[in-house]
């Protein structure tokens, strides 16, 4: 998210730079047309705009310098032409002065209380998706999360990760749903996740308590969305000493697997019900084992990625993607990813990502034989 605030930072920064003055330019523009054209057009009628338009941007103690200034300028006006009118455009000027200061103070108390929101939103994102390290034994590890809406903090996407007993066991998903509701519901799952991550010896033993975790966190909050609340999922489990990889795959996007130039798609062997829905559909899971040698990279991924459109409704080509990158660290290709999406889909998300790359290094600096 920072990365794409970051590159649409200078432009925007330019035309608020612009705009903070906008005040200034329409008063001397005001003024500059009042004493340079013949009274009877009476430009200085336009000079209440000016204070009324610093409201929107602008602290009250500038705002009402402004108003006095015009209020200055309305006066001058008068000297020079008597029958302007100037008794009634200064009583204009006073009022919409007084009144800008009041929406003036309106409005920082309402930024400062966004702000106090945001502070919020940030301090759950941190504990829902909180930084993941960048190597957990000898797998490298990288994270994106891109939000669809400019300025949201968080969403129904989850992601976590942590070395265990067992091995590197890592967790992606999408909670179905819209608003806060999602949001707990991805903060039931990773928090379960998190426990279960280090208790249970099997993958399937680890899904049947996130499917017991959002199953209560479904009925203790219910909502007009609840028969969309469920989550799909992925877990990855990858053992010490390396040399494979387990996959659960619960109704989520497929991994993609990178060796020696080559994409596959890890699809299940058996399609295994995404989280809430057991219940209905049966919870017979299936764990697929894969190789994963060193110089490999797995990139866990969000439907947001594969799903993410260009203008002719075409979805990014996410393998052939990644068979052009080659033999990039986690966080390079990541970092490309992020800007080839925004890239593909003109620089508008319609839904949140999340993606995980992971790695296993080559220690001995060449690929091993095909």
């Amino acid at each position: 998210m920072s990365g794409r605030l970051r590159r649409r930072g200078p432009l925007y920064g330019g035309r608020w730079g612009v705009a903070l003055l906008s005040p200034v330019i329409l008063t001397v523009l005001i003024s500059g047309l009042a004493f340079a054209t013949p009274r009877e057009i009476a430009f200085s009628r336009l000079l209440p705009a000016a204070p009324a338009l610093a409201a929107a941007m602008w602290p009250v103690l500038p705002t009402i310098l402004l108003g006095t200034f015009c209020l200055l300028v309305m006066i001058g006006l008068g000297f020079a032409y008597t029958d302007l009118g100037t008794p009634y455009t200064a009583a204009a000027i006073i009022a919409v002065t007084l009144a800008a200061a009041y929406a003036s103070h309106v409005r920082l108390q309402r930024e400062e209380m966004l702000l106090q929101v945001r502070l919020v939103a940030d301090a759950a994102q941190k504990v829902l998706l909180r930084p993941l390290p960048r190597r957990i034994g000898n797998i490298e590890l990288e994270s994106l999360y891109l939000a669809a809406q400019e300025h949201s903090r968080i969403g129904g996407d989850f992601y976590e990760a942590a070395g265990t007993p067992h091995g590197v066991r890592l967790l992606i998903g999408d909670v179905r749903g819209k608003g806060l509701s999602a949001v707990g519901a991805a903060s039931a799952v990773i928090s379960c996740f998190r426990e279960a991550a280090y208790d249970e010896p099997d993958l399937r033993g680890i899904v049947h308590r996130l499917e017991t975790s959002i199953a209560r966190h479904s009925a203790a909050f219910p909502g007009q969305d609840l028969p969309e609340r469920f989550a799909t999922a992925l877990i990855v489990e990858i053992p010490h000493g390396g040399g494979q990889v387990r996959l659960l795959n619960c109704g989520h996007p497929p991994p993609l697997l990178a060796h020696h130039g080559k994409i596959r798609v890890l699809d299940p062997t058996i399609a295994s019900p995404p989280l809430n829905l057991a219940a209905l559909i049966g919870d017979y899971y299936c764990v697929d084992t894969i190789a994963f040698a060193p110089g490999d990279q797995l990139l866990l991924y969000t439907d947001g990625v594969s799903e993410t459109r260009d203008r002719t409704g075409e979805f990014f080509p996410l393998p052939d993607w990644m068979g052009r990158q080659g033999l990039e660290m986690p966080r390079e290709l990541l970092d490309r990813l992020h800007q080839d999406l925004l890239r593909y889909s003109g620089g508008r998300l319609d839904d949140d990502i999340a993606a995980l790359a992971v790695r296993c290094p080559n220690t001995q600096g060449q690929e091993r034989p095909a």
